[in-house]
């Protein structure tokens, strides 16, 4: 068994989860390959946050099922959340699967492979363990030379009665403070100029070390002191968790970038009481005026949920109020979705498909409106702009016409930017004048004499 081939579903931290496969399975000689009819083993690793997102998985084990040769060839293993959330159901679900692994089995993978040739039996290994699984020295098939996701923590403890990600992914738990200093100055002389601090509340974390306790805020003060790395992101953040002391570790430092993920869900205070989300809407209001008033020209984003279960015309209106006062940089809209064995499954007053789209199409909408309005004021203004590699955009994008020259990063508040230069500048800090704004992207041209880093 010497090719793979791997399809990611869901959100960032499923992402840095394949990276860390990846690793694993080439330590252990194993090669991707980039077509499922060519490869020994497929593995999926999927999110069971959404019905939709396992409802595509299904219909993709389905589809795969027919390149089978047997029994055997090619193997089919389901990884992530989808396996702890299924259980032993999940080969009943879908009997072409050969092995199953929750998140915290990955570096285990080879050996569940094994087993399964070995034996002939399918395979599920879907335990939680005490210390993250990635808590040491690893390999990682990272795709960028530039950035980086560092994972600081595994985990919830919120028990938002929506989700399922306590019961997937297990309880809360940090990773050591000084095994992710090592991770951060190994990227750093490896020449990465932006590492990404990622886990399901990182606003929690919390590391007892010989020398005392530290938070989150503190995690970030040591990792601002690792030389070569320039900027610092992280995601995601719980709105009860955001601190003054996070707030002003954030405006202190030249590193941590002006830009923050801070969901919301719902602008209603009774839907939010009814989710779990231990705020209010006042309460996540006074901590955005907070961010701003402290943090010059921060960006902020969001994940936002209509059709909750009983929702009313008038709680949905005070959510687009919300959105209108905050008038966010970037928004993750989600439809509502039932899952097995939440609180919210057996709420009264389940929405219809009908009225949650119509609410999600008028949620989307605002957005965009509110969005281009604030890119369009990048329109003149020169940005500085991290370069992540080439950029030759897509059939009606409007970036196609870049052609060899075009080039993209991101700037300090996280606005997708692609933009013409006469050489490449991966690696570097860039000057860019924005020509031309979408909802979703800047667009310019580099200035080569104001390159940073020359």
């Amino acid at each position: 068994m010497k090719r793979y081939h791997l399809v990611t579903f869901g959100c960032q931290m499923n992402k840095y989860d394949s990276q860390r496969m990846e690793g694993v399975l080439a330590s252990n000689g194993m090669r991707q390959v980039e077509e499922a009819e060519n490869a020994d083993v497929i593995i999926l690793n999927t999110c069971s946050v959404r019905e939709k997102a396992e409802n595509k998985v299904f219909s993709m084990i389905g589809r795969l099922s027919s390149l089978k040769n047997g029994n055997t060839k090619p193997l089919i293993g389901l990884g992530g959340c989808m396996a702890t959330f299924w259980k032993e159901n999940i080969f009943q679900r879908a009997p072409a699967l050969d092995f199953a692994f929750g998140p915290d089995a990955l570096e285990r993978l080879p050996c569940i492979i094994n087993e399964r040739i070995a034996t002939g039996k399918k395979q599920l290994d879907i335990g939680f363990g005490k210390k993250p699984a990635w808590d040491g020295p690893e390999s990682f098939v990272r795709p960028s030379t530039v950035t980086a996701w560092v994972g600081i923590m595994k985990g919830c403890d919120n028990h938002c009665s929506y989700c399922v990600v306590p019961g997937t992914r297990g309880s809360e738990v940090s990773r050591s403070a000084d095994s992710i200093l090592s991770e951060v100055e190994e990227l750093a002389k490896k020449g990465f100029k932006e590492v990404t601090l990622i886990g399901q509340n990182v606003n929690s974390y919390d590391w007892q070390s010989a020398g005392g306790r530290i938070s989150f805020p503190s995690l970030l003060k040591k990792v601002d002191k690792v030389t070569g790395i320039e900027r610092i992101r992280f995601m995601s953040s719980h709105p009860k968790d955001l601190t003054d002391e996070l707030i002003e570790t954030i405006s202190g430092s030249k590193k941590i970038c002006s830009s923050i993920h801070l969901p919301v869900q719902s602008g209603s205070d009774r839907i939010l009481k009814m989710m779990n989300r231990k705020y209010s809407s006042a309460e996540y209001l006074e901590k955005v005026g907070r961010l701003k008033s402290a943090i010059e020209g921060i960006t902020i984003s969001t994940d936002l949920m209509v059709g909750f279960p009983s929702e009313t015309e008038d709680d949905f209106k005070q959510t687009l109020e919300l959105m209108e006062k905050v008038r966010f940089d970037a928004l993750y809209l989600f439809i509502y979705s039932k899952r097995g064995g939440t609180p919210a499954e057996k709420y009264d007053g389940h929405l219809s498909r009908g009225i949650a789209q119509e609410r999600f199409e008028i949620a989307y909408s605002l957005h965009k409106r509110l969005i281009l309005e604030k890119n369009a004021k990048f329109v003149g203004r020169t940005v500085e702009v991290l370069c992540e590699g080439q950029y030759n955009g897509s059939p009606g994008s409007g970036d196609d016409s870049f052609g060899v020259n075009g080039q993209f990063g991101r700037s300090d508040g996280n606005h997708d930017v692609a933009f013409v230069a006469d050489r490449d500048m991966t690696g570097r800090f860039v000057q860019v004048e924005i020509a031309d704004s979408s909802a979703f992207k800047l667009r310019g041209i580099a200035s080569n004499e104001r390159v940073l880093d020359e």
